[in-house]
């Protein structure tokens, strides 16, 4: 299989992946890392039609369906299609969670049932559109929301009729028009093209298996039909990362990887954005969804600030251990850590920019603004905790903050006759070059230091 590690790396990643397909029995696995947009390691174990899965083999992805989904109603949004704001109401009338909020269904908050009503809808035929709006009544709602976290793959079947009442298409065939075409995804399908695995149960008991049903979901698809390779997943956790191929603008997809709920419990490990699971581990913040479906089980991550991601496939209908995924990033982590890029001067600093570096007091506390590789402004505390962030130009010389606390804020650089920078507003927040200094706006101007009684 393709790798481009040391072979101490390579065999720490295999056993690994042969101790999970083997202890826990599962018929095919296939896994693997990428790093810089890269492929650097994959490998499978077991067998699909008695030979070893390739990174061309479909498996069914479950629930990382989910995450295609989200896409195509952001764009909706970002076109001025719609509001993340608005009532399900507006487009999608009938229902009893009509009051609330697209993005609270984006975001798994809305109080939504997590299973339609009538028989496991994973096992059998699914219904249409009309049939699954019509059994959202109020026995379908449960916790109050509040941006409390409930899981619902009915939320994602109504946004999948969302996404098509607005386009005037099934959901599926806008989703090949404006995402997979774009991105180059051939082998994602809504059914299996060969060669695919099979979709299997291992009985607990017994080293024998079961096929499991492989159902058209109908109205519920969004939820978790789709089916891809690990080739496709190699795109799409790029994808998740920022390489978005022009199909979303990597804020959007920023804006996708930011917390909308928490899975909360003793500590705060996982959460939804909005149509991507979020995952804190170990320092990392982990962007993507897992999938199972009967005979399946897939999970996705990246990690966009390490520019690493994660990818395995299995047709099993459970027994993956649940660090299966983190294990492979920890190992990667261990044998094969980043090297840094030899530093070098940039050849492009706007020179202008170095009259705002260096330090600032907000108040009594000290900061340091710093120009970055990229032509960004970062604002960060010089020492221990505080509100950072990172800024870019605008055409009429002020900064927007792109993240933290500053996120969307304005900053404006107040300067004297000469010119010459003297204090920072950041939304009325005023930021000067000695602690209070008695010239800026407040908190400037005060009675001025004096020694202590």
């Amino acid at each position: 299989m393709l790798t481009s590690l040391l072979p101490s790396t390579q065999r720490a990643l295999l056993r690994r992946l042969a101790v999970e397909q083997s202890e826990n029995r599962i018929p095919s696995l296939i896994a693997g890392l990428v790093r810089d947009g890269e492929t650097i390691w994959v490998d499978s174990r077991g067998k699909v039609d008695g030979q070893p899965a390739s990174t061309d083999t479909q498996y069914r992805i479950g629930s990382i369906t989910k995450t295609f989904v989200a896409v195509l109603v952001m764009r909706l949004r970002d076109e001025g299609r719609l509001d993340l704001a608005d009532r399900l109401d507006d487009y999608v009338p009938g229902t009893s969670i009509g009051k609330r909020s697209i993005g609270s269904l984006l975001s798994q908050s809305s109080g939504l049932t997590a299973e339609p009503a009538g028989q496991w809808w994973e096992r059998t035929p699914g219904g249409s559109a009309e049939e699954m709006l019509a059994s959202i009544d109020e026995s379908a709602l449960r916790p109050t929301p509040n941006h409390g976290f409930h899981y619902s793959n009915v939320g994602f079947g109504v946004l999948g009729e969302l996404v098509a009442r607005l386009r005037g298409a099934p959901w599926h065939e806008v989703m090949q028009r404006e995402i997979l075409a774009p991105l180059g995804m051939k082998r994602t399908t809504l059914a299996p093209v060969a060669p695919h695995a099979e979709g299997l149960a291992v009985h607990p008991w017994a080293d024998v298996v079961l096929p499991e049903p492989a159902e058209d979901a109908g109205a519920m698809a969004p939820a978790g039909q789709l089916w891809s390779t690990f080739d496709d997943m190699v795109r799409w956790v790029r994808f998740v990362g920022g390489d978005t191929g022009e199909v979303l603008h990597p804020d959007t997809v920023l804006e996708m990887r930011s917390p909308g709920s928490v899975d909360d419990g003793p500590e705060w490990r996982g959460g939804y954005g909005l149509g991507l699971q979020l995952m804190r581990y170990r320092g990392r913040r982990l962007a993507g969804h897992t999938g199972s479906m009967p005979g399946f089980v897939a999970n996705l991550w990246s990690d966009p600030d390490d520019a690493t991601g994660v990818i395995f496939m299995a047709n099993t209908t459970a027994g993956m251990s649940g660090t299966f995924s983190t294990d492979l990033l920890d190992l990667l982590a261990q044998h094969e850590p980043r090297i840094p890029e030899a530093w070098e001067p940039s050849a492009d600093v706007d020179m202008r920019l170095l009259e705002l570096t260096g330090q600032w007091y907000w108040g009594p506390s000290p900061y340091v603004v710093r120009v970055r590789p990229d032509g960004l402004l970062d604002l960060s505390p010089s020492k221990g905790r505080g509100r950072a962030s990172r800024f870019r130009a605008n055409a009429d010389g002020t900064w927007t903050g792109l993240d933290g606390y500053y996120a969307g804020e304005t900053l404006r650089v107040g300067r004297d006759a000469e010119g010459t920078p003297t204090y920072l507003d950041l939304n009325t927040f005023i930021f000067t070059r000695t602690p209070y200094a008695s010239d800026a706006p407040v908190p400037g101007g005060v009675a001025g230091w004096r020694p202590g009684k």
